[in-house]
């Protein structure tokens, strides 16, 4: 009898194993990076499948190079993975009305979303739909090289009217030092940063695909450009073209510390930092300044990356599990640590924090925390970050440097072609 049964057992529990791994749910996962960065993720996969067993993960990882191709025909089949790594200015590519990607407010029962801060949760919202959850965020913020500041006898600026004025004394001590370096895109989210404080508006309003400035603006715009490279605070185009077609941190002036500073991502102020020479080779926060009167400190933020979920998603609610599983479970949270850089989760910033992960003195830490505590409700569109209107305002500025234009014919011309670009990139 006892044989009998011992088979029948068998079967039963195959069965059972059979119907369970039917039952379960599988989902696919994609994202970029380097090594480090796919280890940490694959092992927060398995603790995640270990928590919940009814649900099976398939990652799919690579370098940066080819990525966004792959998604673009992912996308457009309708056979993007469920959860995906996802670029912050990709929302006006994939997602214009809001639609391109999987609503994750739908998912609030499972999305810790108190977890995260308002304004970093509207950069990603498009037409009241989150489209993706920022792992975290990113802010320029002033660097300085504390040894050469000290030589030149002047102190760290705490208002516009001071920066002006350590340009002109670094200019008086040394023509070749200059308190910061900017490349055209610092420079322009600089000059964005001092419109917002001045006029407490942002450059472009989405809902009607326009720039929002009035001529008089658009000449204050270029004016303050000027009188940043006139007082000498940093280097003009003209000047930064003579060293070649390469990147600042790798031109001689600033590997030398005769270059005082940069404004810079936290996220790669460190990246400045190492490549400093010795004894100009460490950096220091600076304090941020604010217009009199300014209510809002005109920030760039924006997300370093996101976590989306694909619109053609079949399991909607698994996918919106593991992410949060990624951000805010202490087991996923350990795992990733700062593979995708400083948390924006509160939870998971705490737990790095406790866990010595986080250290409160490192620069890139110091600067998004300074930036987080500075008032930031206006947003910045990510149609802000558009390559060609990029370039069009780089070109714009050489010319003013070369003397090619002045701010009057840049204030009137510029607008008219930022117009255009932009009426193409919303359409």
């Amino acid at each position: 009898m006892h044989k009998l049964i011992a088979p029948v057992a068998a079967s039963f529990l195959l069965a059972c194993s059979c119907l369970t791994a039917a039952q379960a749910a599988e989902i696919r996962i994609s994202w970029w990076g380097g090594n480090s960065r796919h280890q940490a993720t694959l092992e927060a996969i398995k603790l995640f499948e270990e928590t919940y067993p009814d649900i099976k993960v398939k990652a799919e990882y690579a370098g940066w190079e080819g990525y966004l191709s792959r998604l673009t025909v992912q996308i457009a089949g309708g056979n993007e993975p469920d959860v995906i790594q996802t670029n912050w200015n990709w929302l006006p590519l994939f997602s214009k009305d809001g639609n391109g990607f999987y609503d994750l407010y739908k998912q609030k029962a499972v999305l810790d979303l108190q977890q995260y801060d308002p304004q970093s949760l509207s950069s990603t919202t498009v037409d009241g739909k989150l489209n993706g959850l920022p792992v975290a965020v990113t802010a320029r913020s002033f660097y300085y090289n504390k040894k050469l500041w000290e030589e030149m006898g002047v102190s760290y600026p705490q208002s516009w009217t001071e920066l002006m004025a350590a340009g002109k004394a670094f200019e008086a001590k040394d023509k070749e030092k200059y308190p910061l370096v900017l490349d055209y895109m610092e420079s322009l989210t600089l000059v964005q940063s001092w419109m917002v404080q001045k006029y407490n508006i942002p450059a472009i309003d989405e809902s009607t695909g326009k720039f929002t400035y009035t001529p008089q603006q658009w000449e204050a715009f270029f004016q303050i450009y000027k009188d940043l490279v006139d007082n000498h605070v940093f280097p003009s185009m003209r000047v930064l073209t003579s060293y070649g077609k390469t990147n600042t941190w790798e031109m001689k002036p600033w590997i030398q510390g005769k270059w005082g500073g940069v404004y810079m991502w936290n996220t790669n102020a460190v990246m400045y930092e190492n490549n400093l020479t010795a004894p100009y080779d460490k950096l220091e926060l600076g304090p941020f300044f604010m217009l009199p009167g300014a209510k809002d400190a005109g920030l760039f933020f924006k997300p370093t990356m996101m976590f989306s979920i694909g619109k053609s998603t079949k399991h909607p609610a698994e996918a919106a599990k593991l992410i949060d599983f990624l951000m805010n479970d202490p087991q996923g949270v350990k795992a990733m640590g700062l593979e995708r850089g400083t948390p924006l989760s509160k939870k998971a910033y705490q737990q790095l924090s406790e866990e010595g992960v986080i250290q409160e003195d490192n620069i890139t830490v110091a600067g998004i925390k300074s930036s987080l505590a500075l008032p930031h409700a206006i947003r910045t569109s990510p149609y802000f970050d558009n390559p060609k209107f990029v370039e069009l305002w780089r070109n714009t500025i050489e010319n003013i440097d070369h003397g090619k234009l002045t701010v009057k014919e840049a204030a009137a011309q510029f607008p008219r072609n930022a117009g255009r670009i932009l009426s193409k990139a919303v359409k």
